[in-house]
């Protein structure tokens, strides 16, 4: 089955239904009709449709909302979207760490294209047939995809179109015309703003410049969602940044993977929740996502010191061909501590590489940078910098640097909700971008008991979908749209691992995105009923 069919009349009889509101868990019979939650009766109590499923010691929950995704042009490519809907995934937010694709112009698309390449992949023939942020969502709506997707206005890229790759602050015309195009891509249906302070041209802007445009974020009940300075040496001055934006702007604060990495944080997971507990205390409407994982993900490029980016990819390659350069880009490597890698000095153990553009690269896959310069003789950063240049900056990596115990107590916290931030491209990706939603289910809830299985729900599915605006999703309940999963408590559990990150989660048997089955005893069906679920003018979301 492809293309967008018309949702079937569907009976779960003998659920388990866990809401998504935290409440406690109750057996009933739900029908669905019409891409809708129809009626939910006691078991046997007379609900009929055309299908019936027996969901005798299943559990019936929302479908899960995916609050940082990175399926930009995945989702476009490979719309059945098997690495999402096969965990329980019915919605993403896309336009995450302040890059993607629209808005745009003839200029700013290349060169986005080349920064981008290790996140999402610059596929040869590609349609790029949009330049502004409702293009990209009529781009979603025609290709039919299998899941809804919201969108984030990327400020790196709003930086790109006004100011270029300068590090300098905007003109006053410069500002303005970022404040117009971020309000017009808000009218145009985006849910608010993200932004990428550690990656260029992002991290160029000042707290001014973040204040100027989340006032413009709030004017349109949209939310800012940062990927903010340093996850490292700097994160706790960092994070109380983001909510000092949110103070003084009056936009509401989704901190996304909200974490402390690196050795300098270990254990002090605490003094972020406290920061964030203060500002909920002081009216500040905050959340934020994290994932259930150890190692992070991102470019190689993006542990270079921010000066070595300045001017966009042309301008940092021939940096890494200067001598000069690569000796400054090695004593802030190894001595100072680069912002690109959080303020820590680099620990070539930690990175390893987990994709390439070149076939000539190919051998370095899943190594540490640290294992290829003894194999070398050399030095880490020489390593790190010739394969910058030889792969055109493409290359991704993992980063062994989180803690556990800092993972579950972000975990816990009240306002936290689920983000993957899954990369869906490379020769072995974080398996984050398979397994998160079933790892959350299997290995923190069930086995480890962190949180209850209703309380991991709630994270997933009406907690986000409240973040969102989106009123009739995220929740079991009559007249809501049928976005729903069915679930082995069981059996549950993430089979994607560091070696084979591709492999479809366990006990995740059917997935409803409204109202139409793209998962059916556990296969997927090719069904793509999804859609870009767009901010009306009116800062709600449309149904």
């Amino acid at each position: 089955m492809t293309g967008r069919p018309a949702p079937s009349t569907t009976v779960f009889k003998g659920a388990t239904v866990v809401d998504g509101t935290g409440a406690e868990r109750y057996r009933a019979d739900v029908r669905i009709a019409d891409g809708l939650i129809a009626e939910i009766t006691e078991p046997g109590g007379g609900a009929g449709g055309a299908t019936e499923v027996d969901a005798d010691g299943l559990v019936l929950a929302p479908g899960f909302i995916d609050m940082h995704a990175h399926s930009d042009l995945a989702l476009l490519l490979e719309p059945e979207h098997p690495a999402k809907v096969t965990q329980g995934v019915t919605c993403e937010v896309l336009g995450q760490d302040g890059l993607s694709y629209a808005p745009v112009d003839d200029t700013t698309l290349p060169a986005l294209r080349r920064q981008l390449a290790g996140w999402n992949g610059d596929p040869a023939d590609f349609d790029w047939d949009w330049r502004d942020v409702a293009g990209y969502l009529d781009r979603i709506d025609r290709t039919r995809v299998a899941v809804n997707a919201c969108y984030l206005v990327p400020h790196g890229s709003l930086r790109m179109l006004a100011v270029g790759w300068r590090n300098r602050p905007p003109t006053p015309a410069e500002l303005d015309r970022m404040r117009q195009v971020l309000a017009q891509s808000l009218l145009h249906g985006a849910v608010g703003m993200s932004s990428g302070l550690s990656y260029t041209p992002g991290m160029y802007a000042d707290t001014a410049e973040l204040v100027e445009l989340c006032t413009v974020v709030a004017a349109y009940g949209g939310f800012h969602a940062p990927h903010q300075r340093s996850y490292g040496k700097g994160a706790l001055e960092g994070y109380a940044e983001m909510v000092e934006i949110a103070r003084r702007s009056g936009c509401a604060l989704h901190l996304t993977h909200a974490t402390m990495n690196f050795g300098v944080n270990r254990g002090r997971a605490g003094e972020l929740l406290a920061l964030v507990d203060r500002a909920l205390a002081d009216g500040v409407d905050l959340t934020l996502d994290s994932y259930p994982y150890l190692p992070g993900s991102t470019t190689l490029a993006a542990l270079l010191p921010s000066w070595a980016t300045e001017g966009g990819p042309d301008a940092t390659l021939a940096r890494l061909a200067d001598p000069a350069d690569r000796e400054r880009i090695r004593t802030a490597m190894e001595e100072q501590g680069s912002d690109g890698c959080h303020g820590v000095v680099a620990d070539w153990a930690t990175v390893q590489i987990s994709g390439v553009r070149s076939a000539e690269l190919a051998g370095a896959v899943g190594r540490t940078v640290a294992e290829l310069a003894a194999e070398r003789g050399s030095g880490g950063t020489e390593v790190f910098l010739d394969l910058l240049r030889r792969d055109e900056l493409a290359t991704t990596i993992l980063q062994h640097v989180g803690h556990e115990e800092n993972v579950r107590a972000v975990m816990r916290h009240r306002a936290h909700t689920v983000g993957s931030d899954g990369l869906l491209v490379g020769a072995r990706p974080h398996p984050r971008a398979w397994g998160t939603f079933p790892r959350y289910l299997g290995h923190y809830s069930r086995e480890l008991g962190v949180l209850t299985l209703e309380e991991t729900i709630a994270r997933m599915t009406g907690r986000p979908a409240a973040r969102l605006g989106l009123d009739r999703r995220g929740r079991i309940a009559p007249g809501h749209h049928a976005d729903l999963v069915l679930l082995d408590p069981e059996r549950v559990r993430d089979a994607a691992t560091f070696e084979q990150p591709r492999l479809p989660a366990e006990g995740i048997e059917y997935v409803y995105v409204n109202g139409t089955a793209v998962v059916r005893q556990g296969r997927t069906t090719g069904a793509r009923p999804g859609r870009a679920l767009r901010r009306t003018d009116r800062g709600t979301l449309a149904r």
